[in-house]
């Protein structure tokens, strides 16, 4: 890594000197001048009598030649820094061949196709999504014109599963308009997030509570209080309108009308926001200041919304598509160092579908799936879940129940008590 960090500097050091020589912007500006010379010189031969032609005409050479030259040397300044751009890359870091021997995902191209498909509708990109699902459909249906039916109708689904479900190689479903109007629902809320307005997501979040809930979501919770804040601050903050809405006397207002369902889960929370009204004079210098802190407020709301919006829908919170390129990027160096010592030594790795080494990825792309109950020692599954007491730990459900006496169990690595109803299933 140490090795990298004067190439970097010398890359930064060639960006700041290419940064300085002419742009792209210059060149779009002499574009637009031009159109405007023309469009007027249209406008003049149309008005004036046709004996003014050709002096209009005449005096629209020299303007337009130098504007075109102006263009050409725009053109030639921005061609030149990417030219150095380019060398400058390659010379700090130069290509070298990628290992080829073996393509995991060679068998596996339906799948790739499906996950770009799935990562352009999360991205928004609907018209883009559909261009492709239909020109990877008319690809397959021109090389494979029976594959898919021959397969389905020999019953050979486990043979399918193994290179690809029909699922994944139909990509029609995803073409249904009611995952795109949810994808744009989904946008449009974030959009109003970045804005500062919580109140489409509130609204989303109130209309689906009963799954949030079942989940053991907090995010109805999360952006109501936030709401509670952001009157707080007041008009000169939140730029919504002066009036009994807004500021202090809002925000007790919207707290009366909407913390009573929050009561069961979030008292201790609600009793922190009612106390902090007291030092509201100088809220910054109170022991509740850190409740009003919205530096990364919205931006984490948002972070949350999405995982909760993704999960209703069955998917996950980032894209796949864009964990596996950025987790392969982040293995690629290593691999390539490993494949060129193995050519080295005549050695190679034989083990199929599995890395030689671990890679470093990022705490965020760390997944494990099984949860090992501490207490009876067994791996959980989908009828005998983990469940999270409300002390922070957690057992598997059925260790749970044995637990239990009546309604209520003691924790058995800390002295907490709870009742059954509070514990949450974790999702894995």
């Amino acid at each position: 890594m140490a090795s990298e960090k004067p190439k970097l500097e010398a890359l930064e050091e060639e960006y700041a000197k290419i940064n300085k020589l002419p742009r792209l912007t210059k060149a779009v500006e002499h574009v637009d001048k031009i159109i405007e010379l023309l469009s007027a010189a249209r406008e003049q031969v149309a008005s004036a009598p046709e004996s003014h032609t050709a002096i209009t005409i005449t005096k629209l050479q020299n303007p337009v030649k130098s504007a075109f030259e102006a263009v050409n040397d725009g053109l030639k300044g921005a061609a030149a820094a990417n030219k150095k751009m380019g060398k400058a890359l390659d010379k700090s870091f130069p290509l070298k061949p990628l290992p080829t021997d073996h393509d995991a995902m060679a068998d596996h191209v339906s799948l790739i196709n499906r996950a770009i498909a799935m990562h352009l509708l999360r991205e928004g990109q609907f018209k883009v999504a559909s261009t492709f699902i239909d020109e990877v459909q008319s690809t397959t249906k021109r090389e494979n014109p029976e594959y898919l039916d021959e397969r389905m109708d020999d019953g050979n689904y486990d043979e399918a599963a193994s290179t690809t479900s029909s699922e994944a190689y139909d990509l029609s479903s995803l073409h249904s308009q009611e995952l795109q109007e949810s994808f744009a629902g989904m946008y449009y809320i974030l959009q109003e997030l970045k804005a500062r307005n919580l109140m489409p997501a509130i609204t989303w979040a109130r209309k689906n509570s009963v799954e949030l809930e079942a989940r053991g979501s907090n995010l109805e919770f999360e952006l109501s209080r936030l709401q509670f804040v952001w009157l707080f601050k007041g008009p000169s903050v939140n730029g919504l309108p002066d009036d009994e809405n807004n500021g202090q006397r809002g925000a007790l207002q919207y707290a009366r009308s909407n913390f009573g369902r929050f009561q069961a889960r979030h008292l201790n929370e609600i009793n922190q926001l009612a106390c902090s009204m007291a030092f509201a004079p100088n809220i910054t210098e109170s022991p509740y200041r850190q409740l009003f802190a919205i530096d990364t407020a919205f931006s984490d709301v948002a972070s949350s919304f999405t995982r909760e919006f993704c999960s209703l829908l069955g998917l996950s919170a980032e894209s796949p598509l864009y964990l596996a390129a950025t987790a392969g990027a982040l293995a690629l160096p290593q691999l390539m160092k490993y494949t060129q010592k193995t050519l080295a030594k005549g050695t190679e790795w034989t083990t199929s579908n599995e890395m030689a080494f671990e890679t470093p990825l990022p705490e965020s792309m760390l997944y494990h799936s099984i949860f090992v109950c501490p207490v009876s020692k067994e791996q959980t599954t989908d009828a005998n879940p983990p469940m999270m007491i409300p002390c922070g730990h957690v057992l598997a459900k059925e260790t749970l129940q044995k637990l239990c006496k009546g309604a209520r169990f003691k924790c058995p690595y800390c002295p907490s008590e709870g009742i059954l109803k509070d514990a949450r299933q974790i999702i894995l």
